[in-house]
């Protein structure tokens, strides 16, 4: 058998295993050690087995995962979550659709710190629902709200996807970091319009709270400083070359951690949960990496990607519809996949394609995001949508699918416009020192 005919099964086969729900990290290690094994001989794989795990993880630009994590954990579990949804709640709680488009700015500010989807997604729900439904808020809307602000946890910095994107491709992750700040500053403006359209068309939607006196307004900054501290402390520095992305999760997590201490937020309950989720997060990322370090020595071996990216190469099609062609399957994708899974399933075979077209490997970065958030609040994966739903107990999952439909045309909307305007994702790199 070809290589080529070996790494087409493995692929199929990498598929399988994540249709019927094998955990990511081990499909990848057994597709790309069996598949090591056929393309040259089993001693070979067997050494690829044993010797990748260290030098992976032992690997000093992956420090900085543990460490955002770390930043975010201290500051979930201090409860500055439920200050800062006061805080943005208190400035535009009163328009229409207040308490929805506080629910998407909280989002995008939580992002900051958390770098998670589902630590967002989880937060907000607990947060936002009953505030949302003690003022009779549509159901439909307050839990769509929650799922689409979710969506900008891997957007804005710190993302820990986009720092995988990163060791993947081994784009800079300082500027892949900073790259997703507009974006997300964008998609967070697209949900506020579309609330704000929504509700005037039908008030009902969303009944008006009351307008707090300035002096509470001005007062409810002061809750939200450790926020505003820590981003510029740590993606400032980044973003200013005063620090590397590690050393940048360095000081964003003893920054986060002396917070909650002068605070007194963080009980020691808490420190031991922020310090086993770090763990256990991080054990699972690096699992994953080293899987996919295996399954793309697999890959290179097989020759795939070479022959893709020859034959593209020779397609007399214009770039953008090669590109729409790529952006279609993974919206597809997406649909049945969480996001790591096509990361390390697609990025060895697209990557030197993307390139090659003559696209910035940051700007995509920052659109593969992009697509893998459609996916997130869209049957029948949509697994922000199960987060929901396991808080919101009263919601069925077929009615908060139903209030993300406007959502998934902003997602749209924001991704179009970076395809046509990609200087919205570069200018800010081009400009790092």
């Amino acid at each position: 058998m070809s290589p080529e005919i070996i790494g087409v099964i493995g692929i199929f086969v990498l598929l399988l295993l994540f249709v019927i729900r094998v955990p990511v990290a081990i499909s990848l290690i057994i597709v790309g050690t069996v598949g090591l094994a056929f393309i040259r001989n089993w001693d070979s794989a067997l050494v690829q087995l044993g010797t990748t795990p260290f030098s992976t993880a032992s690997s000093y630009s992956l420090s900085v995962i543990p460490l955002f994590i770390l930043m975010g954990m201290f500051l979930s579990y201090s409860g500055f979550g439920r200050d800062l949804y006061a805080a943005v709640d208190a400035w535009i709680g009163h328009i229409k659709g207040g308490l929805a488009m506080t629910t998407i700015g909280t989002s995008a500010l939580f992002s900051a710190i958390s770098g998670s989807v589902n630590a967002t997604t989880a937060t907000m729900a607990r947060i936002s629902l009953p505030e949302m439904k003690k003022y009779r808020y549509d159901d439909a809307l307050s839990t769509a709200c929650v799922a689409a602000g979710g969506t900008l946890g891997i957007l804005i910095p710190p993302s820990v996807i986009l720092v995988l994107y990163g060791i993947l491709t081994m784009e800079p992750i300082g500027k892949l970091l900073i790259a997703g700040l507009v974006p997300g500053i964008l998609q967070m403006v697209l949900f506020m319009i579309l609330i704000y359209v929504m509700v005037w068309r039908k008030p009902s939607l969303a009944p008006v709270t009351e307008n707090k006196p300035l002096i509470i307004k001005l007062k409810s900054l002061t809750s939200i400083w450790p926020f505003v501290f820590l981003f510029a402390l740590s993606i400032g520095g980044l973003y200013y070359g005063f620090f590397t992305p590690t050393e940048a999760g360095g000081v964003g997590a003893f920054g986060a951690f002396l917070l909650t201490i002068i605070t007194r937020r963080l009980s020691w309950n808490d420190f031991k949960k922020s310090l086993s989720e770090t763990t256990r997060l991080t054990a699972a990322i690096f699992f994953i990496i080293i899987g996919a370090d295996i399954f793309s020595k697999f890959l290179a071996l097989s020759t795939i990607p070479v022959k893709i990216t020859e034959f593209v190469s020779n397609l007399a099609l214009p770039s953008v519809v090669i590109l729409a062609l790529i952006l279609f399957v993974y919206l597809v994708l997406g649909l049945f996949l969480e996001g790591i899974a096509i990361f390390v399933l697609t990025l060895p075979v697209v990557y030197p394609l993307i390139t090659m077209l003559g696209y910035d490997g940051v700007w995509f970065g920052v659109v593969m995001i992009l697509v893998m958030n459609i996916g997130l609040i869209t049957p029948p994966m949509g697994l922000s949508v199960y987060v929901i739903s396991s808080v919101a107990k009263d919601v069925p999952a077929q009615r908060i699918f139903r209030g993300v439909i406007p959502m998934l045309f902003m997602m749209v909307l924001c991704l179009v416009l970076i395809v046509i305007f990609p200087d919205i994702v570069t200018f800010l790199p081009d400009l790092m020192k």
